[in-house]
């Protein structure tokens, strides 16, 4: 196991060494809210931060397993393409967003957008979500324990949104759906791996309604004149 303490070494030293690394264990102390932390991991080694980071920490993680004991800035582990993020606090905006692949976990609460974009990537938050969650949501699956905020899922494409708690309202083209066998599969595997306890039939799913990005030809005349043109 090597240990860096942030009080001493730079963020540079931490991430090269991170970088460089094609296994092993590693501890992060001090971070002081360093942003950036462990950005760029791209093998499967183990990464264990303790205290709180800034923006973007995790991002861009391929194939590493970390650990934050604390709370997280913007942008927690921001386009994901695999292995596992996973923060014992809070994150604040964007956590997870336009994530590829993986697992994100969130024991505490995540701020506004969290989700957007995701292309594959699974978050579970233990908390709530804030406005916009999963906004252009494309695919993989968005698990809140507690509420979610204002447009849930707004333009979303076919990522699956599950909520136990309450939704403040569901953006364009989000709606509320069928719980089919797979989907209480999909959902008590991914709480299973969270470590997060609750049971599958408390939540309730939402997905895409499937009208935003179906392209209608008779809907060009309508265009033509909202624009002022000719028909």
């Amino acid at each position: 196991m090597t240990t860096f303490d942030m009080a001493e070494a730079s963020l540079r030293e931490v991430n090269s060494a991170l970088h460089a690394a094609t296994s092993g264990e590693f501890v992060i102390e001090n971070p002081r809210g360093a942003h950036a932390v462990a950005a760029g991991i791209n093998s499967e080694i183990d990464v264990t931060i303790n205290g709180p980071v800034g923006y973007y920490c995790a991002g861009m993680n391929q194939g590493g397993n970390v650990r934050i004991n604390g709370n997280a800035s913007a942008g927690l582990a921001e386009n994901i393409m695999s292995g596992t993020v996973h923060i014992t606090g809070s994150a604040t905006m964007s956590a997870g967003a336009t994530g590829h692949g993986g697992l994100v976990v969130i024991e505490g609460n995540a701020g506004s957008r969290c989700g957007i974009s995701m292309k594959g990537v699974d978050i579970v938050v233990g908390g709530n979500v804030g406005h916009m969650s999963c906004f252009m949501g494309q695919s993989g699956n968005l698990v809140v324990l507690g509420d979610a905020g204002a447009d849930l899922g707004d333009s979303l494409y076919e990522t699956n949104i599950f909520v136990r708690g309450t939704v403040e309202s569901l953006g364009s083209d989000c709606v509320e759906k069928d719980m089919e066998p797979e989907h209480l599969e999909t959902l008590a595997r991914l709480l299973a791996a969270s470590g997060l306890d609750a049971d599958p039939g408390e939540f309730i799913r939402y997905g895409s309604a499937r009208q935003l990005y179906n392209f209608h030809i008779d809907d060009i005349d309508a265009e033509v004149r909202a624009s002022g043109g000719a028909s």
